[in-house]
Formats: structure tokens, C-alpha cells, sequence
């Protein structure tokens, strides 16, 4: 009797430690869940009201002037590739002048400007005088660009990240705008402000917009480093693919971090909580930079023109990048379904979050569809670049007003994101479509070789989701200049 006393008390005791460490390790999932996803502060960095609010002014009338100039040429590259009007230009030569005016001034220096407008705000005082050096030469390059295909006659080139027309006058537009940037990023690492040892959502994201301006820099010394390391014997496509390939790749870093950053403080200004804490955000930064670090490694390892070269950086851009995207994209979506926006200014911001989720998510799925050198390809970088455009076009929406501008608002403003973004989404499925029957990338009119009647729709799509996201453009540029034209304010 003693002994079995003894042993169920024995098991009282024991079921009472097991609880107790039930209990303990049930609290630490809980501080770990806190720590990870509990909500702490804003994701919001102050815009400064001095000098540097000039300067990013100044930056943002170039990106704004870049969207237009690319516009322009976007009409022409959609109707040289739609079946039916294709005829009404001469395509052979024009689409493909116009393809890399179009890349160059929607992806390159639209970007760049956004860049400088961020990089502005997130600043010191220190240096400015240099800042507006990089502002005016990236001025002037783009402007050669733009007009580089009516005062000089060039070759195209469709190098991927950087397709240009091999003529003096599109190269020094592409020096100087290279110059710009240079002298940007210098100003960006010497006046760069501190973060803090104090961990909050204003910290995190200038720590993600210090993470891009590194990543730059390192973007820049590879472009220089292939331009040393590539055979000089090389002419056209093969010299140009091979210089623009390494930096191009790292320049994908840049623009999803400063899309990151994007995101997070859009949320937090629809009001919006995302469920990470600044610590998971800086540790997600990190793991995007970190990644751009093993670009020298690469190019210490393999020569430029090394297959070994040109697959290490296709694959360091695809599952380097994509480490620190899913948690993120994930988060935000959770934040932007749970939020409940009933501020008229706010719509738009939403409008422009959402759709930036689902067209850089449906480019980053296509991605693994890519089979061939098809036209799933454009697909899938339309995808990813328009939803990063998206999201820069939501975060001018939101430092329109705090850079002494009127906000947008109205039916117009909350519009535009799903018509830009809606258009392109057809874009998009339009090229998905067409790849899966081999229609070749790159080629347009007789040279597309549109066979079957399941081509012609699908390129049909494209056409017809091409001309919708140019009036979604067109928009974004009436609501932006409206809000501009009703005049400064004071904050």
C-alpha cells in the first residue's frame, strides 16, 4: 500500500513537471512569436523641411519627367507589337530604338530619381552641394538619352539591365547618368544618418535605405570591374551583355530594398500594423545585403566572360533576393487584409500597396515558368519591375504632402493603381500565354511569326493590357501634376 502511495504520487509529480515545462516552453513560443510579430512603432522616417527637401523635390521632377519620356516610346513598343497595327511602323528598326529608350528611362532612371528622392530625405545636411552635382548630370544624361534616337542614328543593342543605342550620343547620356550615380552614393554613405542603437520602425527602415545605398555602390564597382575584365575584341550584344550583366544583377538588390522599404512605410501609413517587430525587418534587410556581399566573391572566383560567372549571379539574384521577399510579402499581406481604411487619402496608398503585392508576387511565380528564351521571360521581369514601380508610385503618392504638396485624393488618385496595375496584369498573362507557344522575346511585327490562333490572342492580350496600363501611367502623372499645380504649401 505504502509503495503504491509512493508511485502515484511519484506520477502526480511528475505530470506536474511536465505541465510546469509545458507551461515554461509554451511562454517561450510566445516570447519568441512577440519578438518576431508583435507590432512595436511606425514604420515612418521623417522628411526633413530644409535643403534636403529640395533636393528630393528636385529628384522627383526628374523621376516624374523619366515616366513621361518613357510613355512616349511605350506607346510606340505596344502598337509595334500588336497584331493588326504592327504595319504602321517601320518595326524592324523603330521597336527596337524605341525598346531601349523605353527600358532605359522606366527602369533605369525612374528608378534612380526614386532613389535620389529617398536617399535625400534620408539624410544629413553634409555634402549637398554634391548632391545637387549627381542631380544635374543625371539631368543631363537623360536628357541625351531621350534624345539620342532623334539627333544621331545607332545601332540598337538589347543587352539585358542596360540595352543601349551604340552611338556617342547615347553613351555620354549613359556615362553621365553613371556619374550621377557615383556622386549619389558617395553623398549617401558620407552623409548617411545614424540608426540608433534603439531599435524602432523609423531605425529599421533607414537601415533598409542605407542596405540599398550599399547595394549600389557595390552595383557600380561591378559594372566598372566587367568593364576592366571584358575582352575588348568584343563588339555589339556580346561586349554589352557581358558588361552590364554583374551590376545589373546587384541593381535588382537596390531597387527591391528600397521597394521594401516602400511597402513597410505605406502600411504603416494606411495605418496598417505589420506583424514584425524592427529587429525581424533590420534581420530581413541584412539578409538581402547580405547577399549582394557575394558578388565580389564571384567575381574573384570566374572571369566576366565565364559561364560559371553568368550563372553564380543569376542564381545569387534568384534565391538570395527571394530569402528575405516571402517573410515580407507575407507579413505585409497579412497587415493590408487586416486593415480597414476609411481615410480618404489613404485609399490610394492601399490601392497602391495591394496591387504592387500581386504583380511583384506573379512576376516572382512566373519566374520558375521560364523555360526557353520566350516571351515568359519579359513576363516575368514586367511583373516584378511594374510591382516595384507600384510601390514607388504609392510612396510618391505619400511624400507628396509632406514634401509641401498637396495630397492626392479623390476617385482618380485610388483609381489609377488598378488600372496601371490591372493593364499590366493583362500585359503580363498576354506574354505568359504567348511563351507557352515559343514566341520568341525581343522581336516584333513579321519577325513575331505568329503562327496559331492561340498566339495572336495572346499577344493580343499584351497589346490590349499594354494600352491599359499606358492610361494608368497617364494617370499617375495627372494625379501627381495636379496635386503639384495646386501649389506649395507650408508644413
Amino acid at each position: 500500500m505504502v509503495e503504491g502511495a509512493e508511485g502515484a504520487a511519484n506520477r502526480v509529480a511528475d505530470a506536474a513537471g511536465d505541465a510546469d515545462a509545458r507551461a515554461d516552453e509554451g511562454r517561450g513560443v510566445v516570447r519568441f512569436w512577440r519578438w518576431i510579430a508583435r507590432p512595436r512603432g511606425e514604420y515612418r522616417v521623417a522628411v526633413p523641411e530644409d535643403t534636403r527637401a529640395q533636393l528630393a523635390r528636385g529628384w522627383l521632377h526628374l523621376a516624374l519627367a523619366a515616366i513621361i519620356g518613357a510613355g512616349v516610346y511605350s506607346i510606340l513598343l505596344v502598337v509595334s507589337r500588336t497584331p493588326g497595327l504592327a504595319g504602321l511602323f517601320p518595326v524592324e528598326n523603330f521597336f527596337r530604338v524605341a525598346l531601349v529608350v523605353h527600358v532605359d528611362l522606366s527602369v533605369l532612371v525612374w528608378f534612380v530619381a526614386i532613389g535620389g528622392m529617398y536617399w535625400s530625405i534620408n539624410s544629413t545636411p553634409r555634402w549637398t552641394p554634391l548632391g545637387w552635382t549627381a542631380f544635374a548630370l543625371t539631368v543631363a544624361g537623360t536628357g541625351l538619352l531621350a534624345a539620342a534616337p532623334f539627333v544621331q542614328h545607332a545601332a540598337p543593342v538589347m543587352a539585358n539591365y542596360v540595352p543601349v543605342l551604340d552611338g556617342a550620343v547615347f553613351l555620354t547620356g549613359l556615362a553621365a547618368i553613371a556619374a550621377g550615380m557615383v556622386l549619389l552614393v558617395l553623398r549617401g554613405m558620407v552623409a548617411v544618418p545614424r540608426v540608433g542603437t534603439r531599435l524602432d520602425g523609423a531605425a529599421a527602415l533607414r537601415f533598409g535605405l542605407n542596405s540599398s545605398v550599399v547595394a549600389t555602390a557595390i552595383a557600380l564597382a561591378a559594372f566598372a570591374w566587367s568593364w576592366l575584365d571584358v575582352p575588348r575584341g568584343l563588339e555589339g550584344k556580346a561586349y554589352y551583355e557581358l558588361l552590364f550583366w554583374g551590376g545589373g544583377h546587384v541593381l535588382q538588390f537596390t531597387w527591391t530594398l528600397l521597394m521594401m522599404v516602400s511597402w513597410l512605410w505605406l502600411a504603416s501609413a494606411i495605418g496598417a500594423p505589420v506583424p514584425l517587430t524592427p529587429r525581424v525587418a533590420v534581420l530581413l534587410f541584412a539578409v538581402a545585403l547580405v547577399s549582394v556581399f557575394l558578388t565580389p566573391v564571384i567575381y574573384l572566383a570566374y572571369a566576366v566572360p565565364s559561364v560559371e560567372h553568368y550563372r553564380l549571379l543569376t542564381w545569387l539574384m534568384r534565391f538570395g533576393g527571394g530569402l528575405a521577399m516571402l517573410p515580407l510579402t507575407l507579413a505585409v499581406l497579412v497587415a493590408l487584409v487586416s486593415a480597414r481604411t476609411t481615410d480618404e487619402s489613404q485609399r490610394p496608398l492601399r490601392a497602391a500597396l495591394a496591387t504592387s503585392l500581386l504583380l511583384f508576387s506573379a512576376g516572382g511565380l512566373i519566374g520558375f515558368l521560364i523555360t526557353g528564351a520566350n516571351v515568359r521571360i519579359p513576363a516575368h521581369y514586367h511583373g516584378s519591375i511594374v510591382g516595384i514601380t507600384l510601390a514607388f508610385m504609392g510612396a510618391v503618392y505619400h511624400l507628396l504632402p509632406r514634401l509641401g504638396y498637396r495630397a492626392p485624393i479623390g476617385r482618380l488618385a485610388t483609381w489609377q493603381p488598378y488600372v496601371y496595375g490591372g493593364g499590366q496584369l493583362l500585359h503580363v498573362a498576354g506574354l505568359l500565354w504567348s511563351g507557352g507557344y515559343g514566341v520568341q522575346r525581343k522581336v516584333a511585327g513579321s519577325e513575331q511569326v505568329l503562327r496559331s490562333t492561340g498566339e495572336v490572342i495572346g499577344m493580343g492580350f499584351m497589346g490590349f493590357g499594354g494600352l491599359v496600363a499606358i492610361v494608368g501611367g497617364v494617370l499617375f502623372l495627372v494625379v501627381v501634376i495636379r496635386s503639384m499645380a495646386g501649389g506649395r504649401r507650408h508644413r
